[in-house]
């Protein structure tokens, strides 16, 4: 079984190549490796458990949530907090609505069943969106509003998703119930989550090791208190590690360059894993039977559910009608919405199993359809960046003990006030040192006479203090005592 498991993540990798050139998302490549080696096709491992997936998969989301967070930038909240918030609330909220009112009225499914498969599959896939923007820079709002809202809306989903589920479960609970819950998950959730990141900080700056992988092992056992300390409140747990890793990610502590690489590994081996199994979970024989009520919800969420959340959501925030459109088109559906149809079946529900493949499905359908086609929609209504360039290598100062110096990375553009200039010429004070140049994907020893070009990556080794500075005086020139 190791040896079967070791195969399956090494050819899951290297079919990402494949992904990436005809433009599918990653997840669907899990997905079918998953399918092609369960039950129904080569039979190579037999699973069916839904309770074991269920707990295994909010394991995996924990963490994927949490870089998903720690990799949210200040700058990329301030500029679209209020409307990527709003969609990833009321919007979530809207398109469940919406959703789950169609699917009543059409296939006549009851009332509460159409409302839960309309939770279930109302939030929107980070790791597909993230990857996206990605490869085709968005303009700065529109990629900001899409990143958040991907990152924030699951919470939204899972606790409409449970609410339901306790109704067809026989738990009744009122409106104000319902409500002061929700709202106390949410409250709960970010003050737990602002509570572990601020221990966490002091645990990493008090640390002192010598071993570098006590960082790593420190940076997921922090991660669990905060959603175990989310859930000893009863406050939502992912919530909690969302903002627990965006104020983290957005704050400094010691060997921070090091853990980051460390969570994007974790994270990426948690996206595998839980699509490989949700892919094995599946009996692609069932989607013949389930079919037709799959794409038809598929269809309603893509082109009238999403739409008109994002129409409703975003009227105060003046935001085009092709950008709106386009956050349409980038409600792209993925981990969450499956994981989440797990619930029915491991609560014994009623049409269970079916509500899982008729979801599964139509997430199959929204990644092949939206994910493969968002590029192409945001060069078609102009809304890419130039690309900027990165570097193949990385450059970081591990430090056991918190140091009021460290390692920058400084990309030159074509209106630097250094492009064209030698490093002699910059003048630099003794206590900034360039420690290495990247271009064109080599590594260049930067010797005074180095002439820099646009498109160089400088790697700086400065006080933290003189980061801005730096910033400005690389891109304007010599600036003033105030400026800087």
């Amino acid at each position: 079984m190791l040896l079967l498991f070791a195969l399956l993540i090494i050819a899951s990798l290297f079919a990402t190549r494949i992904s990436d050139k005809i433009g599918v998302p990653v997840l669907v490549v899990f997905l079918a490796v998953g399918l092609i080696v369960g039950s129904d096709v080569l039979g190579l491992i037999e699973f069916s458990d839904a309770k074991f997936t269920k707990q295994v998969a909010e394991i995996l989301l924990i963490f994927i949530l949490f870089d998903g967070g720690f990799r949210t930038s200040r700058s990329d909240l301030q500029i679209a907090a209020k409307p990527a918030i709003t969609l990833a609330t009321l919007g979530v909220a809207i398109t469940a609505a919406v959703l789950g009112a169609c699917i009543h009225w059409i296939m006549h499914y009851d009332w509460m069943l159409s409302m839960l498969i309309g939770s279930i599959i109302s939030s929107t896939d980070a790791a597909a969106v993230f990857l996206i923007t990605k490869q085709n820079p968005l303009q700065k709002r529109i990629a900001a509003t899409l990143n958040v809202e991907s990152a924030a809306n699951d919470p939204m989903a899972i606790l409409l998703t449970l609410a339901f589920i306790g109704s067809l479960a026989g738990n009744d609970t009122s409106l104000f119930g319902f409500f002061s819950q929700l709202a106390w998950q949410f409250s709960g959730g970010i003050l737990a989550g602002f509570l572990a990141s601020k221990i966490s900080r002091f645990l990493f700056n008090h640390l002192h090791s010598e071993n570098r992988g006590y960082f790593y092992v420190l940076i997921i056992g922090v991660i669990l208190l905060g959603y175990g300390f989310a859930d000893l409140i009863r406050a939502n747990g992912i919530i909690a590690v969302f903002f627990m890793g965006y104020w983290l990610g957005n704050s400094d502590f010691v060997a921070k360059r090091g853990v980051s690489h460390f969570l994007e590994g974790i994270s990426s081996f948690c996206n595998m894993a839980l699509f490989l199994m949700l892919g094995l979970l599946a009996f692609p024989r069932n989607f013949a039977l389930i079919w037709k009520e799959g794409l038809l919800i598929a269809g309603l969420m893509i082109f009238l559910a999403r739409p008109v959340a994002v129409f409703l959501s975003t009227l105060p925030f003046h935001y085009s009608f092709k950008e709106k459109l386009f956050l349409s088109w980038g409600g792209i559906k993925g981990a969450v919405p499956i994981v989440l149809a797990t619930y029915p079946a491991a609560y014994e529900l009623e049409n269970g199993e079916s509500v899982f493949n008729i979801i599964f499905f139509a997430v199959l359908i929204s990644c092949l359809l939206q994910g493969s086609s968002l590029g192409k929609f945001a060069k078609l209504f102009k809304l890419t960046t130039h690309k900027s360039p990165s570097s193949p290598f990385s450059m970081e100062l591990h430090s056991t003990k918190q140091s009021d110096i460290d390692m920058f990375e400084y990309l030159i553009s074509e209106n630097s006030y250094c492009a064209e200039k030698t490093i002699r010429d910059l003048k630099f004070d003794p206590d900034v040192v360039i420690t290495s140049i990247t271009r064109n994907g080599k590594i260049l020893l930067p010797r005074g006479a180095v002439k820099l070009l646009p498109e160089d990556i400088l790697f700086i080794l400065a006080p933290l203090s003189r980061h801005h500075e730096l910033r400005l005086f690389l891109s304007k020139g010599p600036i003033s005592t105030d400026e800087a």
